[in-house]
């Protein structure tokens, strides 16, 4: 189990930089593309906090500046490669509250998986995003990063 997140989350950071990278070089980068991967951002963030039992520090939708993406993505990535690394136990629970305050719980293994298959999924709508604003998306498919 470890070795199958280290990979996944791995991947994650490889995708997220790649996009960080993209949009760095871009003159002007599509308002809907800002906001989804600000909520990337984010979303790990939370997700990450809330199985530390840290406060949060971003809302769910908080706009970041480009400049500090690759701040956040590196911390986002090597606090959740610490819980991975310093976890035995992959079944325990993680009782948290929601964006609404509902109170929820978890397996950490599927508090993780989520964190990158929600990034995958807007990174996806991101790459849809930059499709339409008539820019071409570099490939960040899983087997692409895998060759």
């Amino acid at each position: 189990m470890k070795g199958f997140l280290q990979q996944l989350f791995d991947y994650n950071f490889y995708s997220n930089r790649k996009l960080i990278e993209q949009c760095t070089s871009m003159e002007q980068i599509p308002e809907q593309s800002i906001k989804l991967f600000s909520h990337i951002l984010n979303a790990h963030h939370i997700w990450n906090q809330r199985m530390l039992s840290n406060p949060i520090e971003f809302d769910i939708w908080q706009i970041h500046d480009l400049a500090k993406w690759g701040d956040i993505h590196y911390d986002n990535q090597r606090t959740s490669f610490e819980i991975i690394t310093n976890t035995d136990d992959f079944t325990r629970r993680v009782d948290y509250e929601n964006s609404e305050g509902r109170t929820f719980s978890n397996e950490l293994k599927d508090i993780l998986y989520h964190i990158v298959n929600h990034s995958t999924h807007h990174r996806g709508q991101i790459l849809m995003d930059f499709r339409a604003s008539g820019l071409a998306p570099e490939p960040l498919d899983y087997i692409f990063y895998k060759r």
